[in-house]
């Protein structure tokens, strides 16, 4: 059999396609690779064999509830609601992170084709169990989305942050402890929806300059 076992994550492929061409010149990356799968093995192994039963049904309902970005959506309509101008602010920009982080995760980036966790084969308890997404495992998009809404919303409204941090980090745990995706994915969801939401701030924030600016240009040329 060429390609990984069902519970191969990703870094033990990927290394052994690169090994097979026999290039010094990959040997470090090859290296590399094969430690982080361990460590990715190793982590994943640790949270499944976690005896932690009076948590399994509420990071179930956690897991299950944060499918298509749910909490982030309810949350960005009680900004909008009942935070004023900051609150309408910080719901748009926090939207607008998760779709543009929902689009590079789920179609660019899922590319990777990695294979979701065999939870059987690798020991998650029942009680845990979700339904298992059809989509690839790499990256996971629950821990990309919540990283995009906490840092879009946290810019616009600091006093946020810390809340909406624990929350996120809670969304990513239930996805490794549910054993529907290795502790890599949610950690690479995680980076890069915190990357796309720090760009998000960053060109709401200009597009905001610019209408101010351009509203004081008009304003001066009416007096």
């Amino acid at each position: 059999m060429n390609g990984p076992t069902p519970h191969e994550p990703v870094g033990a492929s990927l290394a052994k396609r690169l090994s097979a061409r026999e290039d010094p010149r990959l040997s470090g990356v090859v290296s590399l690779l094969r430690r982080l799968d361990a460590a990715d093995r190793t982590v994943f192994g640790a949270v499944a064999d976690l005896s932690t039963p009076w948590l399994d049904d509420s990071l179930r309902r956690i897991s299950d509830f944060a499918n298509f970005s749910k909490p982030w959506f309810i949350m960005a309509g009680a900004l909008a609601a009942l935070g004023g101008d900051r609150g309408r602010r910080a719901a748009l920009t926090g939207v607008a992170a998760i779709g543009v982080t929902s689009f590079m995760v789920n179609q660019p980036m899922k590319l990777a084709n990695r294979r979701r966790p065999h939870r059987a084969l690798l020991g998650v308890p029942e009680t845990r169990w979700v339904g298992m997404p059809s989509s690839t495992s790499f990256p996971s998009g629950h821990a990309a989305s919540a990283a995009a809404f906490c840092v879009a919303v946290g810019a616009v409204v600091p006093g946020l942050r810390w809340a909406l941090r624990v929350a996120a980090a809670v969304v990513a745990l239930s996805r490794v402890y549910t054993g529907v995706h290795y502790p890599g994915d949610v950690l690479v969801g995680a980076s890069v929806g915190a990357g796309l939401g720090r760009l998000t701030v960053a060109v709401a924030s200009r597009l905001a300059q610019r209408g101010v600016g351009m509203g004081c240009g008009r304003g001066a040329d009416t007096t």
